[in-house]
């Protein structure tokens, strides 16, 4: 069962996630968020169960407890949708010109000088 996990001290790494999820049963993975630009803690994270009892023992006992400044959010992951590329198919945009075809944006007109 995946579990995600808020309210974590921004210093807490993948190791004393997983520390603290196993008190409570095996964990196949426990990762903290990072911020990928400045490399430091986002202050949540994932853990994996693999027995949903164990794991709702968890969620029950850590939910809403303080391990820093702010309590936890301890709750069952959603499942994310299925990432298909997505993204702007064309189509839309402002002042398409007539005749155009598809790839949207935004036409500003004639530069005036």
């Amino acid at each position: 069962m995946n579990i995600f996990v808020a309210g974590l001290p921004y210093d807490l790494d993948d190791a004393e996630l997983m520390e603290i999820f196993e008190k409570f049963g095996q964990v196949n993975t426990a990762k903290v968020a990072m911020d990928k630009l400045t490399g430091k803690s986002r202050g949540f994270g994932f853990v994996d169960m693999p027995v949903r009892e164990e794991a709702m023992d968890a969620i029950e006992n850590l939910n809403d407890i303080s391990l820093g400044k702010k309590p936890l959010v301890v709750k069952a992951a959603e499942d994310r949708p299925p990432s298909g590329g997505g993204g702007n198919q064309g189509g839309g945009g402002f002042n398409r010109r007539p005749g155009g075809g598809g790839g949207g944006g935004f036409d500003r007109g004639p530069r005036r000088f």
